[in-house]
């Protein structure tokens, strides 16, 4: 029996290793020059709805995920992580585990953190999530980006695919929806698709582009919309 949990434990550890699509993506798409403004948008949208506890936790999962390495996941414990918040807070007493797991519920709850793996004797593996992610944070997001992005030049020439202010204008006219399947995106984890596709004469234009999540972006290849629409809608 052991034997066999040892090989369970062993396969999970295996599963864990492979990267989602949306974590490729999402490395993909980081980039360490966007740090300000990462750390801004966290600032004004995700501090101002969370406890002085469930910041100081966020802050030390940020740090040490995200923003040391580019990744959204970290494997942690709830002693590291009393630890984490005792050395940030001058009532040291009022830390306890019972105080850091309920951060940490309050956190899963508004979308800030999910457990995306199994609990081992290291902790347990969370995934980080941005303000772009959480429910909470993104109508104001989307308020604010309105007020912001201003019009949009829509003539056939602009490069709306290459040009990264280009390519969220488009994101944001789709609000950071896949347009096939519907999943809720973000900017790192969302692809532009043509809709008429390059090797066809496509553009690179406003109306030619549409917002598709890694996993429909690359099912589809360089297959007719509406023969990628209609099998995707057969085999749903």
């Amino acid at each position: 029996m052991k034997e066999k949990i040892a090989k369970i434990h062993e396969l999970l550890n295996e599963i864990e290793k492979e990267e989602p699509l949306e974590d490729i993506q999402f490395v993909k798409n980081f980039d360490a020059l966007e740090i300000p403004s990462i750390i801004c948008s966290v600032v004004d949208y995700l501090f101002p709805i969370l406890s002085p506890i469930e910041t100081t936790i966020y802050i030390y999962l940020f740090r040490h995920s995200i923003l040391a390495n580019g990744q959204q996941h970290l494997r942690v414990s709830v002693t590291t992580l009393i630890n984490a918040a005792s050395s940030h807070h001058k009532e040291k007493s009022n830390i306890s585990s019972k105080s850091v797991q309920k951060a940490l519920k309050g956190l899963e709850e508004i979308g800030a953190l999910t457990i995306d793996g199994e609990v081992t004797h290291d902790g347990t593996l969370y995934k980080v999530k941005l303000p772009d992610e959480i429910p909470t944070c993104q109508e104001r997001i989307k308020a604010i980006n309105i007020k912001i992005t201003g019009p949009i030049q829509e003539k056939r020439e602009l490069d709306f695919y290459n040009v990264t202010e280009n390519r969220l204008k488009v994101f944001e006219r789709d609000a950071y929806k896949c347009h096939y399947c519907k999943k809720q995106l973000t900017r790192f984890s969302a692809t532009l698709d043509h809709i008429q596709p390059v090797s066809k004469g496509g553009l690179n234009s406003f109306d030619n582009l549409t917002t598709s999540c890694l996993h429909c972006n690359s099912e589809r290849g360089n297959r007719p919309l509406m023969d990628f629409i209609i099998d995707k809608s057969t085999k749903s």
